[in-house]
């Protein structure tokens, strides 16, 4: 038996199938029917009920799986600690980041990072900060920046940003006028909001809660550039981050209350994290401290 048994046997778990696990892994199926047979050969036992239709995993298949897996992390485990002696030549860091976070932040920091590390590639992930934590928890992601608080038993973080959430009206519109405007005056308007995914979303209506009512919600989306288009055609009003809109002369400040964001990396307490990712954050926490 070797590892690529054992991580065979789990892609044919993973999509139910010996075709689509081998069309996956880029060989052919009677190639993994044969290393599946070899390994129940091996180990004495059935790990498929084939008597069906589907494929259902035996009691021994079950068994077999989990041990597989914890075999499999720790093989990825051991090649990333090589990866690591190599002094970061290689390595691949997985990013979640939420779209509504000002564009031009990560590039620059992306781009001399990888000045300093050529080889070493990531993947972003967009997605709302509720998804993010998820996905770090389950090790599907290396790194997350989200809306804080988070979870500090399951979590690490660090700050780096916090700023106010700012009104956007379209220039149409009898508050376009003002500068400040209490949350409290918003009570009749209706709210363009991000969806559920997204912690900001929630900030916004318990603050308007802490204002007295809770908010007529028009619609939601994802996208902070479609909300914004939806505000000045006139849909409804809408609250967003100042990085995003610091340039619109249509932005409003809101007080009683004020409304803000605290944004952070989040990295998980129970997972390993590779040496790259180690790096990256270190890397980042230093130039943000010195971002002026």
């Amino acid at each position: 038996m070797d590892i690529k048994h054992l991580q065979y046997f789990i892609e044919v778990t993973n999509f139910n199938s010996f075709t689509r696990a081998a069309d996956h892994l880029f060989i052919t199926q009677p190639t993994i029917s044969k290393m599946i047979k070899n390994l129940e050969t091996e180990l004495g036992v059935e790990l498929f009920d084939r008597s069906r239709k589907q494929l259902i995993l035996t009691d021994a298949g079950r068994v077999v799986l989990e041990q597989a897996k914890l075999i499999d992390k720790a093989f990825h485990n051991l090649e990333t600690e090589m990866d690591n002696l190599l002094g970061l030549k290689k390595g691949h860091i997985r990013i979640g980041l939420p779209p509504i976070i000002d564009a031009s932040f990560f590039p620059r920091i992306l781009s001399r990072f990888h000045e300093d590390y050529p080889n070493i590639t990531f993947q972003l992930v967009e997605d709302g900060s509720k998804k993010i934590e998820e996905s770090v928890q389950n090790d599907l992601l290396d790194i997350g920046v989200i809306v804080l608080p988070t979870n500090t038993v399951l979590f690490h973080h660090f700050a780096f940003l916090e700023e106010d959430i700012n009104l956007i009206v379209p220039p149409s519109h009898p508050l376009a006028c003002r500068e400040e405007i209490d949350l409290a005056d918003l009570e009749d308007e209706s709210f363009i909001l991000f969806n559920k995914d997204y912690v900001l979303r929630d900030l916004i209506i318990s603050s308007c809660k802490e204002a007295g009512y809770s908010p007529h919600i028009v619609t939601e989306s994802s996208r902070w550039d479609f909300i914004e288009e939806m505000v000045y055609c006139n849909l409804g009003i809408a609250l967003l981050p100042e990085s995003l809109c610091r340039h619109d002369s249509r932005i409003k400040s809101i007080k009683n209350p004020s409304i803000s964001w605290n944004l952070g990396f989040i990295w998980s307490k129970d997972q390993y994290l590779s040496y790259a990712a180690k790096e990256w954050l270190k890397y980042t926490r230093e130039a943000l401290t010195h971002k002026d």
